[in-house]
């Protein structure tokens, strides 16, 4: 039917469901009317980013006013940012798996309680290239672990849960088709590997901590290179993996600054 899933029985038995770090409702807020006609949901890290998102969708999409005064739907909560622009949202999730997936969680329920069909959810953002060109845009197949493995792992209780990180190929490809009127910015896809930390865990030498040599650092990310990745960051594996389990066109699109 295309409607955004959920996969938790506990909330059928739940008067209100409070997304608190949205600032958001059930009761509060009357969800379907404020985002029922959601078609496209952009995330990224940087709330100002998505500010700055939100306003260039408002140009682009021609809707009345400059879009300069646009409203944080969130500004009640000092977590994530909210931007609204025609179908599109545009949300902050802050920096690596534990700060997007809090949001993602809200934001799916959001989805679901506003009862939006065929929603596209896209990460943009920038990260780290591996053997590629500076300025290059990555379209993620895959999201990978530290292990070059398509999997992400969560402790669930006690139990270590191992969940399948595939992104929509087709949606890759047709952003792949997009990027050829764009030609400033070369665009490729492949594998992006996704850390738990950005000094250590993505083989950074100028952390407080440092156990390893910069040949072995070197011989890593030839071994990265030569497993499909083509670059690095801390949130892919759980935005795939959220994506995939609860019904979302979901991919991955990422700046190399350097």
């Amino acid at each position: 039917s295309g409607l955004v899933l959920v996969k938790n029985p506990h909330l059928d038995l739940m008067e209100e469901d409070v997304l608190y770090h949205l600032d958001l409702g059930t009761k509060t807020h009357n969800l379907p009317a404020m985002f029922g006609d959601i078609k496209f949901v952009c995330v990224g890290g940087s709330p100002n980013r998505m500010r700055a998102f939100a306003q260039f969708m408002h140009r682009e999409l021609g809707l009345a006013g400059d879009g300069e005064d646009v409203a944080d739907i969130c500004a009640g909560s000092d977590r994530y940012a909210m931007y609204r622009a025609g179908p599109v949202l545009s949300i902050s999730h802050g920096m690596g798996i534990p700060s997007i997936s809090i949001m993602l969680h809200e934001l799916i329920k959001l989805l679901h309680h506003a009862k939006c069909r065929d929603v596209t959810i896209i990460r943009i953002g920038t990260s780290g290239g591996l053997g590629i060109e500076a300025g290059s845009v990555v379209i993620t197949d895959t999201a990978v672990d530290s292990s070059f493995q398509p999997r992400f792992e969560q402790v669930v209780l006690d139990d270590v849960v191992v969940r399948s990180t595939e992104l929509d190929k087709d949606l890759a490809e047709e952003l792949l088709a997009c990027s050829r009127e764009i030609p400033d910015f070369p665009t490729l896809i492949g594998h992006t590997m996704c850390t738990y930390d950005f000094y250590e865990g993505q083989g950074r030498l100028d952390g407080a901590l440092c156990s390893f040599s910069s040949e072995k650092k070197l011989e890593y990310l030839r071994r990265a290179y030569d497993a499909g990745v083509r670059n690095i960051e801390m949130e892919s594996t759980v935005f795939a993996a959220l994506c995939g389990l609860c019904g979302l066109k979901g991919e991955s699109c990422r700046f190399h600054l350097l």
